[in-house]
C-alpha cells in the first residue's frame, strides 16, 4: 500500500508538470521617432470688433521628435497676417494689417496615451500644446497710413480735435519697419491615424504678446489665436511588436491514499479497434489595424501551416478571418475579416502550392463573439489543420 501511494503521487506530480500550460501575448513597444508637420488655417487677431471681423489667412510648418509615448518637442514656424480695427464714434472704423513670422519651440504632451496608456492602433490621439519663442512683424505700413491720414484731416479742419480726441496720434503705438516681440503660447491638438505613419489634425491655439503688436495703446497684452488642419508624417517606424510568454503555475498536486484491492482477474481476449490519433495544427496570424497584409513573424506562421499540409498529403485546413468589432463600423469589419482569411489562402496556393480543395475559407458573422479578450488580437485569421 505504502509503495502504491508514492507511485500514485509521483505519477500527479509529472502530469502537473507537463500539463503546464504557455501563453503567448503581443506587445507594441515604442519607438522614438521624428516627425513633419504642414498646416493651413485661418487666424483671429483680438480686437474691438465682433469675433469673426479680424479673421486673416494664416500657415504653419513644424518639425517634431516624440522621446517617449507621453512627452514630445517641436520646432514650429507660424506666418502670414493679422490685422487691426479702431473704433471711431460717428465716423468709419479704420482697418489694417500687417505681416509677421513666429519660430516657436513647443512641449508636446500626448493625453490619450498618459491617461489610457500606450496604443499605437488608436483612431484619436489628443495632445496639449505649450511653447515659447519670437513673434517677428513687419509690413505695417497701413496703420503709419492712418496716422498719416488723420494728421492731414486734423490740420485742414477745425474742430476736428474734438471729433479724434487731442491726440494727433491715432494709433498711439503704431510701429515701423521689423520689430521682435518675445511669445507665448498654449493650446491642443486632436489628431486622427489614416495610415500608418500619416495622422490629418485640427490645432487650435491662443498666442500673447506685447501691448504694441496691433499698434494701438491698451492696459493689457495683444491676443491671437489660431485654427489649423493639416497633415502630420512620422519618419521611420513608431513602434514595434513582441512575443512574451505567460507561463500558467502548474496545477497543484492533491495527495490521495489509494488501497489496492486485490482480485484474481478473469482472462478475456478481446480485440480493441485500432484508433487513429489526428494530428492537427493552429496558428493565427496577426495583422495591423485596418491592414490585410501579412508581414514579418507572421508570414512565418503562414508557412509553417503550408509544411504541415505537405507533410500530411490528407490534411485540410480552415481559415477564418476576424476583425476588432471595437474599430471601424460592423460592415467594414466583415469585409475586413473575409480579406485577411482570403490573404492567408492566396499565399498558401500562390506561394507555396497548396490546392484550394483542401482549404475552407470563411469570416466572422454580425453575431460571432470575438476569439480574444484583446481587441489587437482580434485582427486576426485562424488557421486550423487537420
Amino acid at each position: 500500500m505504502k509503495l502504491n501511494k508514492i507511485l500514485l503521487t509521483a505519477s500527479l506530480l509529472f502530469g502537473g508538470l507537463c500539463a503546464n500550460a504557455q501563453e503567448t501575448v503581443t506587445e507594441y513597444v515604442f519607438l522614438p521617432h521624428w516627425y513633419g508637420q504642414a498646416q493651413f488655417g485661418m487666424q483671429e487677431t483680438l480686437g474691438e470688433g465682433g469675433f469673426g471681423k479680424l479673421l486673416s489667412p494664416n500657415a504653419q510648418l513644424a518639425v517634431g521628435y516624440k522621446f517617449n509615448p507621453y512627452i514630445g518637442a517641436r520646432l514650429a514656424v507660424n506666418a502670414w497676417q493679422s490685422k487691426g480695427i479702431l473704433k471711431m464714434k460717428g465716423q468709419d472704423d479704420p482697418r489694417w494689417k500687417w505681416n509677421y513670422v513666429a519660430p516657436t519651440i513647443d512641449a508636446v504632451v500626448d493625453m490619450t496615451n498618459l491617461i489610457g496608456g500606450y496604443n499605437p492602433n488608436r483612431l484619436v490621439e489628443v495632445n496639449l500644446i505649450a511653447g515659447l519663442g519670437m513673434n517677428i512683424g513687419f509690413g505695417n505700413g497701413e496703420a503709419n497710413d492712418i496716422n498719416a491720414a488723420y494728421l492731414k484731416q486734423v490740420s485742414g479742419a477745425a474742430g476736428a480735435n474734438q471729433i479724434y480726441g487731442a491726440d494727433y496720434k491715432l494709433l498711439g503705438n503704431a510701429w515701423d519697419g521689423t520689430v521682435v516681440r518675445f511669445l507665448g503660447q498654449f493650446g491642443l491638438d486632436v489628431n486622427f491615424n489614416v495610415a500608418e505613419n500619416v495622422q490629418v489634425g485640427l490645432e487650435v491655439m491662443a498666442n500673447t504678446l506685447s501691448d504694441n503688436y496691433n499698434s494701438k495703446i491698451g492696459s493689457n497684452s495683444d491676443w491671437y489665436f489660431n485654427a489649423l488642419v493639416g497633415v502630420k508624417y512620422a519618419f521611420g517606424p513608431k513602434y514595434e511588436t513582441r512575443t512574451r510568454v505567460i507561463e500558467e503555475p502548474a496545477p497543484q498536486v492533491i495527495e490521495k491514499i489509494v488501497e489496492k484491492v486485490v482480485e484474481v482477474p478473469v482472462e478475456v481476449v478481446k480485440e480493441e479497434p485500432v484508433k487513429k490519433e489526428v494530428e492537427m495544427l493552429r496558428r493565427d496570424v496577426f495583422f495591423k489595424i485596418n491592414t490585410t497584409a501579412i508581414v514579418g513573424s507572421e508570414a512565418t506562421k503562414v508557412a509553417t501551416v503550408a509544411d504541415f499540409l505537405q507533410e500530411h498529403p490528407d490534411a485540410k485546413v480552415t481559415i477564418t478571418g476576424y476583425a476588432d468589432k471595437g474599430t471601424g463600423s460592423l460592415q467594414l469589419n466583415l469585409r475586413l475579416a473575409a480579406r485577411r482569411a482570403e490573404a492567408v489562402a492566396n499565399m498558401l496556393k500562390t506561394k507555396y502550392g497548396i490546392s484550394a480543395s483542401r482549404m475552407t475559407v470563411k469570416s466572422m458573422g454580425e453575431a460571432e463573439d470575438q476569439p480574444y479578450p484583446d481587441p489587437v488580437q482580434n485582427r486576426v485569421a485562424i488557421c486550423i489543420a487537420q
